[in-house]
């Protein structure tokens, strides 16, 4: 008789597992994660996670180790679990790299690249106790069979395995963000970086994540819509409770249920001058009647997120004053969208954008002297940044890079008065933003947010033309 090799022993134990599970009239397990077997709705047969096919995955990681130098080994840890207090965790996300470069949603592994090795995963082994109170989690089969990995261990057996890995290669590369003591505390490690033979491997994935794939792009666009239409219920919503933190329950409960795992941050619900606290958060205040509201909401579908804002006076009207200077931060944001092509670069845009609002701010009378340097106490951001799997998406790309065909990225010009800002009383407490979402294309950009409205008439009349009430009474007809 053959003896089966290790990898072939983990293959068939996990198919076997799977076609028990499949054909068995118990429940299907995931395996700590969604599969084609236990989500149908989710995801189709070949898909590692709802949208990407394994064939991507793969194809991620060649690119990477052609990015790689020579000999050199990459390792990347995923995210920790943070804690809420000594029993109870915050809700976890996985770090972007790791996620993009296995398709594993869950914590306690390390993922190793090498030319030699190609992807090794070790794998967390959970305790009977875990298992109990956690349930399942993916171990050695599922990197082998769900992940695709070339090889696989426990994590138990890294610190005997991988520091021949790193004693052969002359350079490593790690996610500094997920940094573990499980490898960094390994003397070959430490040695590496004593000598300077470890670099940050972001200065590669995010090179990988820039240009999004088609299949990227369809969760973006799916991930914007649900957004859009979120925050479109919502601002229906405000006239009737003008509340900050009914109007951030309002746009969670609404992205959840158009299927977002979660929010993409904590929403900015802002009203009146809480507006001009840039990443307000409280969200606690009940907004005044002819108080603007501003929202800036993003939500998360399948690793991938929204960004938008809107402000809108929930009283169904804007005062003049408020609609002078609204007028002007929309005019910037459309001129902006239309420098939004191949080519063009975010600080181009942003600069462009800097002038735009100088001259304005100086013609409505809010600047006066000293123009450039006042304005940044006004708006100390950029006019956008690169989107994706994250918010603020591949931080080591310049935003001097000239942009490509599938780059995702926000304009989002604002104006932000304090009350104590030294001008015209009748702006003071002011706050204004208009965000939306720009996907680069051959031929110029194609904005994923544009069924959100934006024009002042078009609010006015949303918020004048139907009733909160109507509009339920005709939800559960």
């Amino acid at each position: 008789m053959k003896i089966l090799s290790r990898k072939l022993l983990h293959q068939l134990s996990f198919k076997q597992a799977i076609r028990r599970c499949t054909y068995s009239t118990g429940k299907v397990s995931d395996f700590g994660q969604p599969t084609s077997a236990s989500h149908p709705q989710l995801m189709k047969e070949g898909e590692i996670t709802p949208g990407i096919a394994t064939k991507e995955y793969i194809s991620r990681r060649k690119r990477l180790l052609e990015l790689l130098p020579e000999n050199s080994l990459a390792i990347i840890a995923a995210a920790p679990v943070k804690m809420m207090t000594d029993v109870v965790p915050y809700t976890f996300r996985q770090d972007a790299d790791y996620l993009y470069l296995t398709g594993c949603q869950q914590p306690g592994g390390v993922a190793v690249f090498g030319h030699e090795c190609g992807l090794c995963m070790f794998m967390p082994e959970p305790k009977p106790h875990d298992v109990v109170w956690q349930g399942l989690i993916a171990g050695v089969d599922a990197a082998l069979e769900m992940f695709k990995a070339e090889e696989a261990y426990p994590v138990s057996k890294l610190d005997k395995i991988l520091p021949n890995m790193i004693k052969r290669s002359s350079k490593l590369f790690h996610n500094k963000l997920t940094a573990t003591p499980t490898y960094t505390d390994l003397e070959t490690f430490q040695n590496a970086a004593h000598v300077g033979k470890v670099s940050d491997l972001s200065i590669f994935t995010h090179e990988l994540r820039w240009v999004k794939s088609p299949s990227e792009l369809k969760l973006m666009k799916e991930s914007a819509a649900i957004a859009c239409q979120a925050l479109l219920q919502t601002m229906l919503h405000s006239k009737t409770y003008p509340h900050e933190g009914m109007l951030s329950a309002k746009v969670e409960y609404e992205c959840r249920m158009r299927g977002a795992q979660r929010m993409a941050f904590n929403p900015v619900v802002g009203g009146g001058p809480n507006a001009s606290v840039i990443h307000y958060s409280r969200n606690d205040q009940k907004i005044k009647d002819g108080d603007l509201v501003l929202m800036d909401v993003g939500c998360e579908l399948h690793g991938y997120c929204s960004d938008l804002t809107r402000t809108w006076s929930p009283c169904g009207s804007f005062s003049s004053i408020q609609g002078e200077l609204y007028d002007l931060i929309l005019q910037t944001n459309k001129e902006c969208i239309r420098l939004c092509r191949p080519g063009a670069s975010i600080r181009q845009i942003h600069n462009y954008s800097v002038e735009l609002l100088c001259k304005g701010l100086k013609e409505i009378g809010i600047l006066k002297r000293d123009a450039f340097r006042l304005y940044h106490q006004l708006n100390p951001t950029s006019i956008g940044h690169y989107l994706g799997m994250d918010v603020h998406d591949c931080s080591m790309i310049s935003y001097d890079r000239p942009l490509k065909p599938g780059v995702v990225i926000t304009i989002e010009p604002g104006i932000y008065v304090p009350s104590s800002f030294d001008g015209p009383e009748r702006y003071q407490g002011t706050g204004i933003r208009i965000e939306d979402e720009v996907l680069i294309t051959e031929t110029g950009c194609e904005v994923l947010t544009g069924s959100m409205p934006k024009e002042i008439k078009h609010i006015e009349s949303l918020l004048n033309n139907y009733s909160y009430t109507k509009g339920m009474e005709a939800a559960t007809v």
